[in-house]
């Protein structure tokens, strides 16, 4: 069962990284009210500027605490807690606009994820 939470902490972080480093200026289909992007759905939220870099910064900083758990015994449980904090805000923001479910389903899916690797860690 060692597998599955090294897995999960791949999948969680890579996810994590995707968003924040490589899709940040990107349109989704998942992105907040009719952002076209990170700095846009940080405004559609309410939220100035300078929070997106906040918590940017500690999602990427927890994706690479959760990398280095595969090597490190005791990273990934404190970073897979921390992941799904952030996690639940971003379900907060997604339900302070008003967003239909389906843009909250990969923050959804993450929380999930975080809270079984939390579990099994």
């Amino acid at each position: 069962m060692v597998f599955l939470p090294i897995l999960l902490q791949i999948i969680i972080a890579l996810g994590i990284l995707n968003v924040w480093l490589l899709r940040a200026g990107a349109k989704t289909a998942y992105r907040g009210g009719d952002a076209r992007s990170m700095r846009e759905e940080f405004r559609v939220y309410g939220l100035p500027v300078w929070f997106m870099f906040v918590v940017g910064g500690f999602k990427l900083a927890l994706a690479f605490a959760l990398l280095l758990g595969v090597w490190f015994e005791g990273l990934a449980q404190p970073a897979a807690i921390g992941m799904g904090a952030l996690m639940v805000g971003a379900l907060g923001m997604h339900l302070k606009v008003k967003d239909p479910v389906s843009k909250s389903l990969p923050a959804a899916a993450m929380f999930a994820l975080c809270v079984a690797l939390a579990l099994l860690t």
